[in-house]
């Protein structure tokens, strides 16, 4: 009873510590958009935002129709997955310029659980039989239902996710793993679209080499192939290709880009309209779109236990894609992302939509580009483009019953044509690390031959075999992993002007595992200097000696130097310990060099092997006047034209 007692006190005494500024740091950390509406500038981003929202409210609304095709349900209810999730996420989601709403590779991956549990019953688009909710027929009402269930469990795991802090672990997911399983799943969707494309009826194909099969069907039934649909798509996507490679070339010069998506909508629409298409050509045509947002519905539960492979896929595949354009604009306009809190946004994106049957949701490449090519500010471009849907689905949805499914499906090509220049990425790896390419090559063919799931699966594991085997044959025989010294000296000039030079000796391998440590850990040397401020007469009395492991628990051992704001740096790493590298490895160090040229930072390397140096060189432009390779750490201290005279220094090292 005491022992009860005592618990109870434990838990009013924490209850009672719990200050109102920690809720409120609480409510900032899980509610981001608390943190950026109080110091939104109305002035300044509401018109760049407010053009960009409406660009993207017309690739939301062709996408979201094109995607919902693919999904294997109606067209409207990929409308509803543009207007739901963005929402969501603009709440709880930190990437600034994350366009969420439907994505090709989530409802390709929730496709495959609607066409096993509903199969297609000879049923199209345009069958109209208003026995269910929305107006549409019971069929497609089930449909919807099971891909609802998959993205309310994708969400659910998501979430799950988020509270077991498996964000932090995203650290296994490289570059080559990613750009790989998003390129193969590229690769799948295109290949769902080849029917649409040619206008041919074909049953739905999956499973282990369902890729192979589905060419296989298309050529032994070459000529049922429809000339009219094939005719259209390739008019559709030629015109699509040139006038998007057109807005490219000149997007600097004109502020609005031509919205050919929805040019080519209405113009297909209308003449698909007049010339009667659907019945004289045979065209498969959209059909009916309802009007209005539908009321809230729970999912279908009942199926929830058969679509945990399709759920936990599209929790990983979704959240791999989106992560990886969150960090690339955080990288790009210089802001942060948790990468736990984006488990929670894109969780809670596909489980509050799927009450109001919405497919799985994340953020796509092409609405992401849009976004940086249109000049958005903030998420208040998509939120705009939340209340441009709204207006679509309640007045002008109706008008989309001729749109031909072969130009959504030359729209759905044409919009992976970024994914799929991921082909071009594996010169750079071959040039940069020859084990990184092949991880890329064999990630691709488990993905065609698989799925995005199984690929993504098999780079991660595959990643870290061969990192476990390539770090015993390092030649780690300095036990020290880092040392720092720090020279010192006043000019025979101007005792004013000092130049604080930083020696770091790098001893272990740089790869995807240790490289963002090693990264964080310098800038937050150089950071503290930075920030900091000394009497030039107090300089010679600082001296520190730092070990930067690249394993430890981030902690930085050691007392900072506090140069004067007057000095120029210099940093000087000695390469001569680093034994082996991978692409994110050299990624890092050029990211480190840009950061400090940004800083006013020379940064010099001594001791760099030929393979590191050409690496170095072929993946960035190393823009200098002085050269920033050198033999010798000598050589490198010669270079940066410091006098012999130096002040006393200690050196400490830790193992």
């Amino acid at each position: 009873m005491a022992g009860a007692e005592r618990r109870r006190s434990t838990v009013w005494g924490k209850i009672r510590a719990v200050r109102c500024e920690d809720v409120k740091e609480w409510c900032v950390r899980r509610l981001p958009i608390l943190e950026w509406v109080p110091i939104y500038d109305w002035k300044e981003n509401l018109v760049p935002d407010a053009v960009s929202g409406m660009m993207l409210a017309i690739q939301q609304v062709t996408q979201g129709l094109a995607f919902a095709a693919l999904s294997s349900v109606h067209p409207v209810f990929g409308l509803y997955g543009s207007f739901f999730p963005v929402i969501i996420y603009a709440i709880f989601g930190m990437g600034h310029h994350v366009a969420t709403g439907t994505f090709a590779l989530t409802s390709l991956i929730s496709a495959n659980a609607v066409e096993r549990l509903v199969p297609s019953t000879g049923t199209n688009f345009t069958a109209n039989n208003n026995s269910g909710v929305l107006g549409l027929s019971e069929f497609e009402m089930q449909r919807i239902g099971v891909a609802a269930a998959v993205s309310f469990l994708g969400g659910i795991i998501q979430v799950a996710m988020f509270t077991l802090h498996l964000g932090h672990a995203t650290f296994l997911l490289t570059e080559p793993v990613i750009s790989a399983m998003t390129t193969g799943a590229a690769t799948h969707v295109v290949t769902s679209q080849v029917k649409y494309l040619l206008g041919m009826k074909m049953p739905y194909i999956s499973g282990p080499l369902g890729f192979f099969h589905i060419y296989a069907y298309i050529f032994e039934n070459i000529r049922s192939v429809q000339l009219e649909a094939l005719l259209l798509s390739l008019l559709s996507i030629v015109v699509l290709v040139l006038v998007k490679e057109l807005n490219e070339k000149f997007q600097r010069n004109i502020k609005i880009v031509l919205p050919i998506d929805l040019v080519l909508i209405i113009a297909t629409s209308t003449a698909c309209c007049y010339a009667d298409m659907e019945y004289v050509y045979g065209l498969e045509v959209v059909g009916h779109i309802p009007q209005g947002l539908p009321p809230p519905k729970l999912p279908a539960m009942n199926v929830l236990s058969e679509v945990v492979t399709e759920a936990f896929g599209v929790a990983l595949v979704g959240y791999v894609a989106s992560l990886a354009l969150a960090q690339s604009s955080a990288k790009r306009f210089k802001y942060t992302v948790d990468d736990n809190q984006e488990f929670l946004a894109h969780g809670l994106s596909n489980v509050i939509p799927s009450f109001f049957f919405c497919i799985p949701s994340a953020a796509a490449m092409g609405r992401t580009a849009l976004l940086y090519s249109t000049g958005a500010r903030t998420q208040v471009a998509c939120l705009i483009s939340c209340a441009l849907v709204l207006v679509v689905i309640y007045t002008i949805g109706a008008m989309l019953y001729w749109l031909p499914m072969c130009v959504l499906a030359s729209i759905i090509v044409v919009g992976l044509k970024g994914m799929l220049m991921q082909f071009r990425d594996l010169k750079k790896y071959w040039n940069v690390d020859k084990i990184d390419w092949s991880i890329w090559v064999t990630t691709y063919m488990f993905t065609i031959c698989f799925a995005a799931n199984v690929g993504l699966l098999y780079g991660v594991v595959c990643t870290i075999v061969i990192v476990i085997f390539r770090f015993p044959r390092a030649k780690t025989l300095n036990l020290k992993n880092m040392k720092e010294v720090e020279y010192k000296y006043k000019t025979e000039e101007n005792c004013e002007s000092l130049k604080q030079v930083k020696i770091v000796t790098v001893s272990n391998p740089l790869v995807f595992l240790n490289a963002r440590k090693f990264h964080a850990d310098l800038m937050k040397i150089i950071q503290k200097d930075g920030t900091s401020s000394q009497a030039c007469e107090d300089v010679n009395k600082c001296e520190q000696n730092t070990l930067l492991c690249s394993f430890s628990n981030g902690s930085c051992h050691g007392e900072s130097l506090q140069p004067c704001q007057s000095e120029q740096c210099v940093l000087i790493l000695d390469c001569s310990g680093l034994n082996f590298f991978d692409y994110t490895g050299v990624s890092m160090l050029l990211q480190i060099y840009m950061d400090c040229k940004n800083r006013h930072i020379e940064v010099l390397l001594a001791c760099c092997k030929a393979s590191l140096i050409k690496a170095m060189q072929y993946g960035g432009n190393l823009e200098s006047e002085n050269p920033i390779f050198f033999e010798s750490v000598s050589s490198a201290i010669d270079a940066s034209q410091i006098p012999r005279k130096y002040s006393k220094f200690s050196e400490q090292s830790e193992v």
